[in-house]
């Protein structure tokens, strides 16, 4: 498999165990606990990015079809994909604030199964960047699920999807160790 490949897994690999330390332990309560009015709490954190995989992943895996095989051996995306990841996805100081789109906005409140689907999603995740592996994925399109007139390459929705993750990862241990949290 390519490096890129294995990288991404580990990511994910750590990403479900900051997760598993968010959650363990936590009552129902403390999981829908927010600092602020209008702010996320760890679930929304988690059902966020469980939304982020259920409407990215589908776009993705379908670009792949019929697709000839060659693999790359590094991600690499162009310079709207760095752009974007870099000003939308990273968390920075330069990065945009915007409101989550509507299709990937968390439930008002989130039960004690985000964290099974947060493993399952990143499952599917991990099974789609092993098929991946296969292809070019720095040529290979899909059609941005928010902006039907952007398309990025898969290369780089994988590099959205796990960097995304790990902003609000972090987002969610701020909420967490924030002082108001309920122990």
């Amino acid at each position: 498999m390519p490096e890129w490949t294995t990288r991404l897994i580990s990511q994910l690999n750590e990403m479900d165990d900051r997760a598993g330390r968010l959650v363990d332990g936590i009552s129902v309560e403390q999981l829908n606990w927010q600092p602020a009015a209008g702010a996320w709490s760890v679930g929304q954190c988690l059902d966020h990015l469980c939304a982020t995989n259920n409407v990215y992943l589908p776009p993705m895996a379908a670009a792949l079809e019929g697709k000839a095989k060659g693999a790359v051996e590094e991600i690499r995306p162009g310079w709207f994909g760095r752009l974007f990841l870099k000003k939308v996805i990273e968390p920075s100081a330069e990065s945009i604030r915007a409101k989550a789109p509507k299709k990937i906005v968390p439930a008002s409140r989130v039960d004690g199964t985000v964290m099974e689907r947060f493993l399952a999603g990143n499952q599917k995740l991990r099974k789609l960047i092993e098929r991946a592996s296969e292809y070019d994925v720095n040529r290979i399109r899909f059609r941005n699920p928010f902006i039907a007139v952007i398309r990025f390459t898969v290369g780089t929705g994988f590099a959205i999807v796990t960097r995304h993750q790990h902003r609000h990862l972090l987002q969610a241990e701020r909420v967490k160790a924030s002082d108001g949290f309920p122990r």
